[in-house]
C-alpha cells in the first residue's frame, strides 16, 4: 500500500461508529402511552382514581367528572392494560380517560393495574405530567377496614404537604399503602412534586358510599360545591354496575393465556 492510498478500513470504523451513535439514541418506547391536550402550566391539580378496593376513586372521580361538566381531553393505552372497554348506549368508553375542567384534571379508569406493572404504568403517567409543572397530584383509594363508618384516611408525600389535607382527613399513625396509588405518590416524592392519598374507609365490594366521604373532602379541598345526594340515592344502582365491571375484569383475567398476570379489582 502506497503513501498516498486511502486506508479501506477508516470508512468501515466511521461506519461503524455512526450505527453505534444510531444505536445509541434509541429510546425504549413507553409502556403506557398518553394521547391528549395539553394541560395548563404550573397550576393543574390532578386527582387519579383506578379501581381497587371498593372502587372507591373510580366513582367519586367518575361521578365528579360527570355532575360538573368536565370535558374528555385524553386517553390512555397499554399492551398490559386488560382488554376490557365498557360500552354506553352502544359506544365504547376509552377505558383510562383524562378530563379537565379549569386547573383540575382527572384521570379515571375503568381497569385495574396489576401489581407487577405499577411501577411502570405509575412512571409513565408522572413522566407525561412532568412537563407541565403541575400543583400537586391526589390519588383516590380504599381502605378495607369492613367498618360501617365512612371516614377517609389521608397521607401525603412530605410534612409540608401534609398540612394540606389534616384538618379533612384522618392520618394514619402507621401502616402501608399498595396497589397503582402507592406507587404514583411514591413516584411523585421522588420528583419532588406535591403528593396527597385519600383513602376512602370501605368493604371488598363496590362502595358509592366511601366514595361520596372522599368527595365531601374534594369538596373541602378545592370548593366544588358538589353534592353527594343524588350518588348516595344511586347506590345500589351504581354497585351492581360497577360489580360487573369487577366481574368482567376478573373473568378476562381468568381467560388471558398469562395466568400469572391476573388483574386485580
Amino acid at each position: 500500500m502506497t503513501e498516498d492510498a486511502p486506508d479501506p478500513y477508516t470508512g468501515i470504523f466511521s461506519r461503524l461508529d455512526a450505527i453505534h451513535t444510531d444505536l445509541a439514541e434509541i429510546k425504549p418506547k413507553k409502556d403506557v402511552n398518553v394521547i391528549s391536550k395539553p394541560l395548563p402550566m404550573n397550576s393543574a391539580s390532578v386527582l387519579i382514581g383506578f379501581p381497587g378496593s371498593g372502587l372507591v376513586g373510580t366513582i367519586a372521580l367518575q361521578y365528579m367528572v360527570d355532575q360538573l361538566g368536565f370535558e374528555q381531553i385524553g386517553t390512555m393505552t397499554s399492551k398490559f392494560f386488560p382488554p376490557l372497554a365498557m360500552m354506553n348506549k352502544g359506544v365504547i368508553n376509552d377505558p383510562v380517560r383524562i378530563y379537565i375542567k379549569n386547573d383540575i384534571t382527572a384521570i379515571v379508569a375503568d381497569i385495574p393495574i396489576h401489581p407487577m406493572i405499577c411501577y411502570e404504568t405509575s412512571r409513565d403517567i408522572i413522566d407525561w405530567l412532568e412537563p407541565f409543572n403541575p400543583k400537586e397530584v391526589l390519588t383516590i383509594a380504599g381502605i378495607i377496614t369492613n367498618e360501617p363508618e365512612k371516614r377517609v384516611f389521608g397521607v401525603a408525600t412530605t410534612e409540608d404537604a401534609l398540612k394540606r389535607i389534616e384538618e379533612h382527613t384522618l392520618m394514619l399513625p402507621i401502616g402501608s399503602i399498595s396497589g397503582i396509588a402507592s406507587s404514583l405518590l411514591t413516584e411523585c416524592k421522588a420528583r419532588g412534586i406535591p403528593g396527597y392519598g385519600l383513602l376512602g374507609e370501605t368493604v371488598n365490594a363496590p362502595d358509592p358510599r366511601a366514595s361520596a366521604a372522599t368527595i365531601e373532602v374534594l369538596n373541602k379541598m378545592y370548593s366544588l360545591g358538589l353534592d353527594m345526594q343524588p350518588l348516595i340515592d344511586q347506590a345500589v344502582e351504581i354497585e351492581q354496575s360497577m360489580q360487573k365491571i369487577s366481574d368482567e375484569v376478573q373473568q378476562s383475567s381468568e381467560q388471558s393465556p398469562k395466568k400469572d398476570l391476573i388483574m386485580y379489582g
